[in-house]
């Protein structure tokens, strides 16, 4: 904060920027990661099918930039962001009106709503309902009379429909059967975006309780969260490794354990609790789940 009386030379972002940062660009490229996972099962299984594929894709970014959106506009409303470290919001900007970015959420949704429907013409109709389920979860997670994002169910969201769902739903909409691989790698991904969101809850953890949000970070305390953390990243690690020596998949599949060695510096800044430290911490796990799924990738079409 400047001295009284003078005037600050650092300009406003770009509107541009505040749209392109409230995205949360790296959510977006670990929200990738699953659909790349689940097609390379589909090519190991020599099942790819290209314009479900890409539909899925298209499903999963866009699903993402609608949950940060609606996030951005409903934590503004409810007065959850006022104090909060991290990147720039699109509704507490000052640059875009609110009113806008809800707008934004719901034309993002509309978009995976539009995607998921031509996918299930040419492969299941019963994802429908699994499309309208996961649209549903995305608004209601901060949205609507009662979010359960602010009552501790946030990591089990993003573990079902950002895990589970992407990666699994990827491998259907390509061969329309779900082998064991896609499980194995629904969870492993779905923990890593689960470390993503405890991140971000540890280290809003403090203006959270204070505005009324009780996410699980809130509900557990710290100590509890770093637990979760190292169990999340355990489980991600740890799942292609037990699913290779049990046979569910190729051995080389087991690849992805060699980002155990970006694991430590995420953990200590889970330790250290500074809020800016852990802004970068966020980024870094995206990075490891990109990585997870190339290796993931890689194991499996070197064994093809």
């Amino acid at each position: 904060m400047g001295d009284a009386g003078t005037v600050s030379l650092e300009s406003p972002p770009s509107r541009a920027r505040v749209w392109w940062m409230a995205t949360r660009p790296a959510t977006l490229a670990a929200s990738v990661s699953p659909v790349l996972a689940g097609t390379a099962i589909a090519v190991d299984d020599h099942a790819v099918r290209t314009l479900p594929g890409l539909g899925a894709l298209v499903v999963a970014v866009a699903m993402q930039v609608g949950v940060n959106y609606a996030n951005d506009y409903s934590d503004y409303v409810r007065g959850a962001d006022r104090r909060r470290v991290g990147p720039l919001r699109a509704a507490s900007s000052g640059v875009v009106p609110s009113e806008h970015v809800k707008r934004a959420a719901i034309a993002a949704f509309g978009v995976a709503a539009a995607a998921g429907a031509a996918i299930s013409l040419v492969t299941d109709w019963r994802l429908l309902v699994v499309g309208a389920l996961a649209v549903a979860a995305g608004w209601l997670y901060t949205g609507g009379p009662r979010p359960y994002g602010y009552i501790g169910l946030g990591e089990l969201f993003v573990f079902v429909f950002f895990g589970l769902f992407a990666t699994v739903g990827t491998v259907y909409v390509h061969e329309l059967r779900i082998p064991s691989a896609a499980w194995v790698a629904g969870v492993a991904t779905g923990c890593l975006a689960c470390a993503i969101l405890a991140l971000n809850n540890l280290r809003d953890i403090a203006t959270d309780a204070a505005a009324g949000k009780r996410t699980l970070a809130v509900r557990v305390g710290a100590a509890w969260t770093r637990r979760l953390i190292a169990a999340l990243f355990a489980v991600a690690l740890l799942a292609p490794l037990v699913a290779g020596l049990a046979g569910w998949v190729p051995r080389l599949a087991a690849l992805p354990v060699l980002v155990v060695t970006m694991v430590p510096p995420v953990m200590r800044a889970a330790a250290s609790g500074e809020p800016r430290e852990l802004v970068g911490a966020l980024q870094r796990v995206a990075v490891i789940e990109v990585w997870w799924a190339l290796l993931w990738t890689l194991g499996l079409l070197v064994a093809w």
